[in-house]
């Protein structure tokens, strides 16, 4: 429609016209024709030198030069253009022609739109140049004009009103755009320098709709046509109406009510989902439970399984699995012994015959017995011992190991046959103890139920199951107090609860043994024999048995312990007469040999009457012990 326009060429003086000129608006470039002058020499005073002026079609202005119409056109170009139908502004006047094309191309003319801009240059530019009023009247023309200067192959294909087209639906090629102006230059006679300043560049057509890009100008037309038909059927008023903006998601709307209607949907989505929201918060905190619960289960089912197995580790550490007692267990010693051919089956049969006689009187066989030690212990402190000051022992008793049918639980019964060994020797105790010999573990076992029964310490029972017959049950302090209060011995317990000395040593406990044994000498004898029975001693896993202490010249203490782990023939060393000093070293047990948390000890003190044994028993229903420190 605007493809190119702006300056005329004419004679200055007699104002014939001689050519017309082209000014692209592209990068400011030139196109025209240079005329071969006037010959009006009609004005002798003044002649006509036909000098050519170039006149400009926007506002009539002539210079003399087409760098000076260039420089002219340049000014225009740089004057805001405003659209006559949108009030569009901020673009160039390439732009603004393309823009009135494609947008307003119902509403508008060629003549029209060059009135249009006309006027926009105008009311735009400098109000000095008032030569522009003529420019409305000239650009009618422009069109028809610059149609017939075109060569003939371009203007075969002009549309069928011959008029032009705005550049942006040009459809000539950049081959034939460099042909037409080539011929051009070969006719004007201008110099390849000039002609470089016609030369412009072609950019292919954008839809300003969309962005696409066509090839040619017709192509580009159709496309806006049909493509974007609704948008160019709006009515021009519209443009002018007010604009309403989404504030939620940006959306520009035309008319308040669609607003409305939009930013509802909005609300609605949004109420929608947050009660979704708030399904899914209720349905996360339903599923959160539920692990919850899932978890605490799995949880507790995995603490109830490790306290079984904790359970069940200390029942079979305990003899409370019901995998037999005394009985059972030395049975699948001596056949275990057989099959590994460490026995001789006869042998075998031998045993068994003698272990079943055994429970059946409740009288132990003596085969774990060692007897005569504490002969042996005073003869070796007399004559041998010399870095001893004082020796103090117990009354005679024997020695008893464990035997394959107690291996592992039985040290608290074996402690007992010892402690009860030096009371039937003692004749203190022959009352209460009248016809008893030592017992066996089971008559030991069922000794123990028979306490229970009469009514001692019945919360140790119940930890038991009351039952200890047929079992590798432990028993421990309390069950050797309740067993010779039972039996009217006199005894007491006393609990060294905690470490009284450096490095978790019981100075205390040596001191009150020490006591117990030095309480009726008289005077300081080497080596003295008292009348004292034997102390058990129990500790965490194990019992032992004190048969004495020893002070040493340097005033340290030393306990002669038996231990029912060590075998007879062990102790059976010590019953040698040149024993040596290394043979004490399984017996002796100084300060720093007791580390052990806690320590018990049932120290027998003589014969209880009927009365304090039944107030004993009494006082076992909530048994307590003496504590030191």
């Amino acid at each position: 429609m605007l493809g190119s326009l702006a300056y005329r060429k004419g004679c200055c003086d007699c104002g014939t016209a001689v050519g017309s000129g082209r000014q692209g608006f592209s990068f400011g470039s030139q196109r025209g024709r240079v005329s071969s002058g006037c010959s009006d020499l009609s004005d002798p005073g003044f002649p006509c030198l036909c000098l050519t002026m170039l006149s400009c079609d926007i506002c009539g202005e002539t210079v003399t030069s087409e760098p000076a119409m260039k420089a002219h056109l340049v000014v225009h170009m740089e004057n805001e253009i405003i659209c006559p139908f949108c009030k569009l502004s901020g673009i160039n006047y390439n732009e603004m022609c393309f823009h009135i094309e494609t947008a307003h191309f119902e509403q508008s003319t060629p003549e029209k739109d060059f009135e249009k801009l006309a006027a926009m240059q105008y009311e735009n530019s400098d109000p000095k140049n008032t030569s522009l009023q003529s420019t409305v009247e000239v650009t009618s023309g422009i069109h028809s004009a610059c149609a017939s200067n075109l060569p003939k192959e371009l203007s075969e294909s002009l549309p069928k009103d011959r008029t032009l087209k705005h550049g942006a639906f040009y459809t000539e090629t950049k081959t034939e755009s460099r042909k037409y102006q080539k011929s051009r230059e070969k006719q004007s006679g201008l110099s390849e320098a000039q002609g470089s300043i016609y030369e412009t560049t072609y950019s292919p057509p954008e839809c300003p709709f969309c962005g696409q890009i066509e090839g040619r100008g017709q192509d580009m037309e159709i496309h806006v046509k049909t493509k974007h038909a609704s948008l160019l059927d709006s009515p021009l008023e519209d443009c002018h109406q007010p604009l309403f903006d989404c504030p939620m998601c940006g959306l520009v709307c035309t008319n308040y009510h669609i607003l409305q209607e939009h930013v509802d949907l909005h609300l609605e989505e949004s109420s929608f989902q947050q009660g979704m929201d708030r399904v899914q918060c209720s349905s996360d905190r339903e599923l959160a439970h539920q692990l919850q619960q899932e978890e605490d289960r799995k949880r507790k089912s995995e603490e109830s399984r490790q306290e079984r197995e904790e359970f069940q580790k200390l029942q079979r550490q305990y003899g409370l699995d019901n995998s037999g007692g005394y009985k059972q267990q030395q049975l699948r010693h001596m056949e275990l012994e057989v099959n590994r051919g460490r026995m001789h089956p006869s042998e075998f049969h031998s045993r068994k015959a003698d272990m079943l006689e055994s429970i059946a009187i409740g009288i132990e066989d003596g085969k774990t017995k060692t007897s005569g030690i504490i002969e042996a212990l005073h003869r070796y402190y007399q004559n041998v011992a010399t870095d001893v000051r004082c020796v103090w022992l117990s009354t005679v008793l024997d020695h008893f190991h464990s035997s394959f049918g107690d291996k592992g639980w039985g040290c608290g019964y074996r402690n007992f046959q010892m402690l009860l060994s030096s009371l039937l020797k003692n004749d203190v105790y022959g009352d209460c103890l009248k016809g008893m010999s030592v017992p066996c573990i089971p008559k030991i076992q069922s000794m123990i139920e028979d306490a229970w029964n009469e009514g001692f310490d019945p919360q140790g029972a119940s930890q038991l199951n009351n039952k200890l017959q047929g079992t590798k049950a432990w028993i421990g302090a309390c069950e050797i107090y309740i067993l010779l209060t039972s039996l009217r011995v006199k005894c007491r317990i006393i609990d060294f609860h905690k470490s009284t000395g450096p490095s978790g040593t019981h100075p205390r406990l040596f001191e009150w043994i020490l006591n117990y044994y030095s309480s009726e000498t008289e005077g300081t004898p080497k080596v003295v024999c008292t009348s004292k029975p034997p102390i058990y001693l129990q500790h965490q896993g194990h019992s032992r048995t004190v048969v004495g202490i020893e002070e040493r010249k340097n005033r340290t203490l030393c306990l002669l312990i038996f231990d029912p782990g060590c075998p007879s023939r062990e102790m059976q060393k010590l019953l040698k007469q040149d024993m040596e000093a290394g043979s004490l070293r399984q017996l002796r047990k100084c300060v720093g040999n007791l580390k052990h948390k806690q320590y018990q000890i049932v120290a027998v003190e003589g014969v209880l009457s009927p009365e304090e044994k039944v107030a004993r028993k009494q006082a076992s229903q909530v048994f307590t012990a003496e504590k030191i420190p």
